[in-house]
């Protein structure tokens, strides 16, 4: 028998959510094969059993908090059958209650429909010792999974009387006009560090445009002969990346955190891409962004928003990061003040590229200009650093051959 335990996850964190169990009671498991996957605050991890044998007893639920270093699942010796039921709560089961059986067609009917409810492995063990139908449960989870607590409300309340008066308009979420959700770990930790960045930092922002005419340009003549040398297409945020990377060098406060009362300033340029996924925004790092190529950094873009997409970032793709980008253009913002990414002391938000009329000289032009924000923390960086950063940045991308020839 062994002991599927949280593993240690990372200095920082110190629980996680059971987001989906891979394997369920009575299958068997290989060593190395993964049963679990855990959500925590900042990535998704699978765990993995280190005997070979029979998963016999499974101890939280999906959803249920669980430490590291806790038993969450049993496996056993010997082989095992797929089980159709998969008994998983962590609670004591409350005593067995008498029920007058039904006739052998209404069982039968009955089970069909129980079968067909989505309902966690909990859910079905309670409703099995109360001998309630899982069809006649309401859940408050939106997606309709029935879990425990929905089966211990269904058990607690009082029979409807006829005709049926309909309960639903007794709580706000269940008559259609609210429904609640639950947030999510990560989508917890987002608004929790958020708001300490807000109440933590003196923040400020700083405006500029580019006039992204001539690397439009650019891109467009070279981006055949870019796919054709390093099969990966050429894009914006290499270059944005790249400019970054030479202001931080020229302005080097704008790549430091402070430290008590202490300001660190680092020496590395590993810059963090905001990446949108249905769990919430994540910042994976572009490491030693300033010895890739462009084709290195969009390879390497490329592949963490993937991973991101998939939930397979790992710690190590989440953490030390010195900068930050983020291109709300994307979804189509004009202008935006982007906030502080954990301890970092800028960040720098793209935005959509917009058609508008701008003085040439003389004249009036219609051009594609984008306005980007440079949000800082101006406990380090003052005026002089953020606005010169920004006016370099937008110089550096305003004259892009010079900068992919020089990079």
């Amino acid at each position: 028998m062994a002991e599927i335990r949280v593993p240690e996850l990372a200095e920082s964190i110190t629980e996680g959510t059971i987001a989906k169990w891979l394997k369920q009671p009575g299958e068997n498991v290989d060593k190395g094969e993964f049963i679990v996957e855990l959500e925590t605050d900042k990535v998704n991890v699978e765990v993995i059993s280190e005997e070979a044998g029979v998963l016999s007893e499974l101890l939280a639920a999906e959803g249920d908090t669980v430490e590291v270093g806790q038993v969450i699942a049993i496996v056993g010796e010997g082989s095992g059958a797929p089980a159709q039921q998969a008994p998983q709560a962590t609670e004591a089961a409350p005593a067995q209650k008498e029920v007058t059986p039904a006739p052998a067609a209404a069982a039968t009917e009955e089970t069909s429909s129980s079968d067909r409810t989505i309902a966690s492995p909990a859910a079905r063990k309670l409703a099995r010792e109360k001998g309630i139908n899982l069809a006649d449960v309401s859940p408050v989870d939106p997606m309709g999974r029935v879990r425990a607590q929905d089966v211990s409300a269904h058990n607690n309340a009082p029979a409807p009387k006829a005709p049926a008066a309909p309960a639903a308009k007794a709580e706000a979420k269940d008559d259609g006009r609210i429904t609640r959700q639950k947030m999510t770990r990560r989508r917890q930790t987002i608004a929790k560090r958020l708001l300490e960045v807000r109440q933590s930092t003196a923040m400020l922002t700083t405006f500029n445009e580019i006039d992204m005419s001539k690397m439009m340009e650019l891109r467009s003549r070279k981006k055949d002969q870019f796919f054709e040398q390093n099969d990966v297409r050429l894009g914006f945020m290499s270059f944005f990346t790249k400019a970054v990377v030479a202001a931080l060098k020229k302005y080097p406060y704008v790549n430091s955190e402070i430290d008590g009362d202490e300001i660190l300033l680092k020496n590395y340029f590993d810059i963090g891409i905001a990446v949108s996924t249905d769990g919430g925004l994540v910042v994976p790092n572009v490491v030693d962004a300033d010895r890739k190529s462009f084709a290195e950094i969009e390879a390497s873009i490329g592949e963490l928003a993937k991973k991101a997409r998939d939930n397979k970032l790992t710690m190590a793709d989440m953490t030390g990061g010195s900068f930050t980008i983020t291109n709300g253009g994307v979804f189509g913002s004009l202008l935006s003040t982007p906030i502080l990414n954990g301890t970092q002391v800028g960040i720098l938000g793209m935005h959509t590229i917009q058609k508008r009329p701008v003085a040439i000289g003389d004249n009036i032009e219609i051009r594609p200009m984008m306005y980007v924000a440079l949000s800082y923390d101006h406990r380090v960086i003052d005026g002089k650093d953020s606005v010169g950063f920004l006016k370099m940045v937008k110089e550096l991308l305003e004259n892009p051959e010079d900068l992919l020839l020089g990079s």
